[in-house]
């Protein structure tokens, strides 16, 4: 485990927050002191984010918590997950379920994502665009745009919160080459196999994000025996950024009723 990096605070309950691509578990800062009263948080960095080590061989996310959480010897944890963190919470369940008490996620469904959605569609291709030319400005720029969602601008949301993203992105970003290779393994049959999944799912959504994001998740609560979405008004893909208060009450109000 030495080339993962984590955080481990508190005690208690084990809940494991994950974070979204090209991020790190510093997006968790509002919610790791709070959460740490009650609960024993669990924050680590993805591997090729943030203090973790890039990759080297071919990988899976979800293998990658599952060794942490074995390594850790936590028993079965709560998992919550913003984007990408959210879809390595849903691969644990299905690949690594004795390890999964309870999932959260935010912005997405499973690792099988899709997007229809004119906006995201025109914001992937100019972030891909920007990352194969290796423009790492412009990269973090496009990549930071989704914070705003379709109905905004990134001026319209507070300047802490994006410059901290930010922050993050270029952190990730500026560890990786536009030509490397990419070790990632896909999770298979990720849709097919949701409905297996019997552990309580929550969805806390931003209210104004994409349509593709937000119908993802709404498609996964759907999907699972125990699934249910709330949302946080005015808030983006990462509502637990740009209104901590809500988000954390709504995520305290779950992790109470569990």
């Amino acid at each position: 485990m030495n080339d993962l990096f984590w955080l481990d605070t508190g005690t208690g309950r084990p809940l494991v927050l994950l974070h979204g691509g090209f991020l790190d578990h510093h997006m968790w800062d509002d919610q790791i002191p709070v959460l740490a009263r009650h609960h024993r948080v669990i924050a680590p960095d993805a591997r090729g984010h943030g203090r973790s080590a890039n990759a080297t061989a071919p990988f899976r996310h979800t293998d990658d918590l599952a060794a942490l959480l074995r390594h850790l010897g936590t028993g079965p944890a709560i998992l919550v997950g913003v984007s990408m963190g959210a879809a390595t919470a849903v691969d644990t369940a299905l690949e690594h379920p004795d390890l999964v008490a309870a999932i959260v996620v935010t912005g997405a469904g499973t690792s099988e994502p899709y997007f229809t959605d004119p906006w995201t569609t025109r914001n992937w291709a100019d972030w891909q665009a920007a990352m194969a030319a290796g423009d790492l400005d412009a990269s973090v720029e496009t990549f930071t745009r989704f914070a705003s969602g379709p109905h905004r601008s990134l001026d319209d949301l507070d300047p802490a919160v994006v410059g901290r993203l930010r922050e993050m992105t270029r952190r990730t970003m500026a560890k990786h080459t536009a030509g490397e290779p990419n070790w990632m393994t896909p999770v298979p049959d990720t849709w097919e196999r949701a409905a297996k999944i019997d552990v309580p799912v929550l969805a806390i959504n931003g209210a104004i994000d994409s349509p593709d994001h937000n119908g993802m998740a709404e498609r996964l609560v759907r999907t699972v025996a125990h699934g249910r979405v709330t949302s946080v008004e005015g808030t983006s893909h990462y509502p637990n950024m740009e209104r901590p208060d809500a988000y954390n009450r709504i995520l305290e109000d779950f992790l109470n009723a569990l």
